[in-house]
C-alpha cells in the first residue's frame, strides 16, 4: 500500500495546489464573474482521492492521505502560489488548509459511517457535507471584509461542487476495482 499510499497523497497534494491557485480566478463568462472560480471544478478531485482510500483502505488509511495532502498541498501552495506581499494570498492559504483539514476529515468520517449503504451514498453524501463546509470556511477565511463577494462565489462554487461530485460517481465506480479493498 505505501506505493498507492504515497500516489494519492501526491495527488491530494497536487489537487489542492491547483485550487488554491485557480480559485484567484473568476470565471469571466456569461457574467459569471461574481458567481464562480475555476477552482470549483478541480477541489472536488479531493474528496474522490479521499473517498477511494476509504472505501479501499479504511478510515485510517484515509485519514493519513488527508494528513499527508495537507503537508503536501500546503507546501505547494506557500512555495508557488502564495505571494507573502499581498494579504489575500496568505488569507488563501489559511483559508485552504483550515477549510481542507475540517472538511476532509469530516468527509471521512460521514463516508465511514454510510459506507455500508449503497455504494453511492457514502461518496456522494460525504461529497457533499465536505464540499459546503469547505466552502463556506475556505471563502469566509479568505475573503470576508476584502471587497470580493465571497458569498455569492461561495454559492456558486458549492453548486458546480457538487455537480462535479455527481459526476464523479462514474471515476469512483470505475476505480473502484482497480484499488486492493479492504
Amino acid at each position: 500500500m505505501n506505493k498507492v499510499f504515497l500516489t494519492l497523497s501526491f495527488f491530494m497534494g497536487l489537487v489542492v495546489l491547483a485550487s488554491n491557485y485557480l480559485v484567484q480566478f473568476p470565471i469571466k463568462y456569461y457574467g459569471l464573474e461574481q458567481l464562480l472560480t475555476y477552482g470549483a471544478f478541480s477541489y472536488p478531485i479531493a474528496f474522490l482521492i479521499t473517498d477511494l482510500a476509504n472505501r479501499s483502505y479504511g478510515k485510517i488509511a484515509a485519514r493519513k492521505i488527508v494528513y499527508f495532502g495537507f503537508v503536501i498541498g500546503i507546501g505547494f501552495t506557500l512555495f508557488f502560489s502564495t505571494n507573502f506581499d499581498d494579504l489575500i494570498s496568505v488569507r488563501i492559504a489559511i483559508g485552504s488548509g483550515s477549510a481542507f483539514l475540517v472538511a476532509q476529515l469530516l468527509d471521512v468520517q460521514v463516508f465511514d459511517k454510510l459506507r455500508k449503504k449503497k455504494w453511492f451514498i457514502a461518496p456522494l453524501t460525504s461529497s457533499i457535507i465536505g464540499s459546503t463546509v469547505d466552502t463556506f470556511l475556505f471563502f469566509s477565511i479568505s475573503f470576508y471584509a476584502t471587497g470580493v463577494p465571497w458569498i455569492t462565489l461561495s454559492l456558486g462554487d458549492l453548486a458546480v461542487k457538487i455537480f462535479v461530485a455527481l459526476i464523479l460517481l462514474i471515476p469512483f465506480r470505475l476505480l473502484l476495482g482497480t484499488l486492493k479493498p479492504v
